[in-house]
């Protein structure tokens, strides 16, 4: 490196945007390795509707944090930060650089820059919301959080309840958004960082995610939901693709409706994933259809 730093290039960009083909060429062409910045895709029962690495490109490159955990673990983005940071380590002690590809922001986030300082919650707010939650579900949460936290609502992980409970108790017992807190402080880091996005037009990322939605499907996805239906009150499963096969196994929903709203329910986290990087002005965003994407990438990192 021309500035004796070792470098750790994120590939970022919303569900179905192609971040997992663009990482491992790169990685193959550095001959370095890739870190996964998801945060479902550590669980090793929880693959097809992860959209995980097929087995073929997990051959292809070493991965870590996939398949690593047992879907009963809940890991925190604190816990990604302490491990990712041991991965980096591993990794600069024979190489140059570092892939870091993935989706989910508060993860990357909490790499990049730390995690932000919280007040307590009230733990009597925090107990009888979570009541509510199991006795009135998915549906009455996120209506709750909408009305109550729009700002949260907007950009936060409306598909997840432990964020959307945690949001909440924090805005009744605060009065503030949760939102209101996320600074944009950084850690220090004995390395650099460059972030690449992939911006794919609305109309072709939806697309895309309803062609990988039916890929999931032929490729078994009701079958692994109904084989994880046993444990569908963790909360690592109350995710978008096996939720809603749950409510069909429970007769509240057919199939094809199922499969609707697995789509549905993916192009709106795509679009509150959009939200989210939107803020970040580190991120460097390329046009997808540019062709050669990941030569695009290698030839923009002044220190290769």
């Amino acid at each position: 490196m021309a500035n004796g730093k070792k470098t750790a290039i994120i590939i970022l960009g919303p569900t179905a945007s192609g971040k997992t083909d663009v990482a491992i060429q790169i990685a193959m062409r550095l001959g370095t390795e890739i870190i996964s910045a998801d945060s479902r895709q550590c669980y090793r029962e929880m693959a097809i509707g992860t959209a995980k690495p097929s087995p073929e490109e997990l051959s292809m490159v070493r991965h870590h944090f996939i398949d690593e955990f047992p879907v009963s673990q809940n890991l925190t983005a604190a816990d990604f930060q302490r491990l990712a940071d041991g991965y980096l380590k591993e990794i600069f002690s024979t190489r140059e650089t570092a892939i870091i590809c993935g989706g989910t922001g508060l993860y990357l986030k909490a790499l990049c820059d730390g995690l932000d300082e919280m007040p307590e919650v009230n733990a009597e707010v925090k107990s009888s919301l979570e009541a509510e939650y199991k006795a009135l579900g998915m549906a009455w949460l996120q209506a709750r959080v909408a009305e109550e936290d729009p700002e949260f609502w907007a950009s936060g992980e409306v598909q997840n309840p432990s964020r959307m409970l945690r949001a909440l108790s924090f805005k009744r017992s605060s009065g503030t958004s949760i939102i209101a807190f996320r600074t944009n402080s950084s850690r220090a880091h004995e390395f650099d960082i460059v972030k690449y996005g992939l911006l794919v037009p609305r109309e072709a990322l939806y697309a895309r995610i309803n062609t990988r939605v039916d890929r999931m499907i032929a490729g078994g996805l009701f079958e692994e939901a109904a084989g994880l239906y046993h444990l569908r009150h963790l909360k690592n499963l109350q995710t978008v693709g096996y939720t809603e096969i749950f409510d069909y196994l429970d007769g509240k929903t057919d199939k094809t409706r199922a499969i609707e709203l697995i789509k549905q329910h993916t192009r709106h986290y795509a679009k509150r994933q959009m939200t989210w990087f939107g803020r970040d002005k580190d991120i460097t965003w390329l046009d997808t259809t540019t062709v050669a994407l990941a030569e695009t990438i290698l030839k923009r990192i002044p220190t290769l």
